[in-house]
């Protein structure tokens, strides 16, 4: 097992090189400058900018101070947030993400398990085709649509939650409700996949011919091998209820680092625009890596090698 966390590890390091060079000239390839959008300045004041932060140099000795920084642990000043370091901003907003993903997460494992297990039980019946047509809907309807149309019915017309903020547990409802959906959706999806495909091994009609009971079966026997398709979709799907809440965060003012990802985005931050991006992609690499030593230990005729 050591082995294979150190190779999965040294296999991190040029996946995120990738990532980090092809962000960085990506960035500098878009037009305007972090200082574009500023008060008209004059050229002196603006030549005084970019060789504060070393904007003047050419682009490859930029990229080359910015991996060695990075290297380092340090992802660089924030064009645009005053005496704010790239790494104090992850560290104040990511929280908030982090939190907001695990509210989606949650939501979506407890609607989604339990429709794809009783989907799977009753196949080819209303408990079958309910979940299912309700969670097709899910994976349909985009956040974009379903944000909007949640803050206006329970936030705004029937006040029942917040539609905007992040004071209190009034504010975390629509936004969690609104991330997790989309995923509870696929996980009913392949939990009833999974489930079925177990149902049918001879291992279950084994151990009802021995008299186990219905609970018995299901829980001691099916869900260990029906949830491997789950536990293989929840690394990707936790990394994108963290990373992926840029839209959500958006539309319920949700001070999480997706939101000054967008706004960096606009505001051509280039140093907090690479800084998230390899943020995110390394808890998109670490969380791949927990899913698969999961899988390893709950199915053991798989090898870490």
């Amino acid at each position: 097992m050591f082995r294979f966390l150190t190779i999965r590890a040294l296999q991190a390091i040029p996946v995120l090189l990738i990532i980090a060079t092809m962000t960085f000239f990506m960035v500098h390839a878009a037009p305007g400058g972090p200082f574009s959008k500023e008060r008209k300045v004059t050229p002196e004041v603006l030549r005084n900018l970019n060789a504060q932060y070393g904007l003047d140099q050419p682009l490859w000795k930029q990229y080359g101070n910015y991996l060695w920084k990075a290297v380092h642990g340090d992802l660089g000043p924030s064009y645009k947030y005053a005496n704010r370091t790239v790494s104090e901003l992850i560290g104040d907003s990511f929280p908030v993400s982090a939190e907001l993903g695990f509210w989606a997460m949650l939501i979506a494992l407890a609607i989604g398990l339990p429709a794809g297990i009783l989907a799977a039980l009753k196949p080819n019946s209303w408990l079958d085709y309910l979940p299912m047509s309700i969670a097709m809907l899910g994976i349909c309807i985009p956040t974009f649509v379903l944000g909007p149309v949640l803050a206006l019915t329970f936030g705004i017309r029937l006040e029942w939650f917040d539609a905007s903020g992040w004071f209190s547990w009034r504010d975390r409802v629509l936004p969690a409700i609104t991330l997790g959906f989309f995923t509870a959706a696929y996980i009913a999806r392949l939990t009833r996949g999974g489930m079925l495909d177990v149902m049918n091994q001879d291992f279950i009609r084994t151990a009802r011919a021995k008299g186990a009971s219905e609970l018995r079966v299901l829980f001691h026997h099916a869900l260990r091998g029906g949830l491997l398709p789950v536990i293989s979709y929840l690394g990707p799907a936790i990394a994108a209820e963290i990373t992926g809440s840029f839209v959500v965060e958006t539309i319920f003012n949700v001070p999480g680092l997706g939101r000054y990802f967008i706004l960096s985005a606009f505001n051509r931050d280039y140093t907090m625009v690479l800084g998230t991006v390899l943020f995110y992609a390394s808890i998109i690499i670490l969380l791949n890596l927990v899913v698969d030593v999961l899988q390893v230990l709950l199915n053991p005729r798989l090898r870490f090698d």
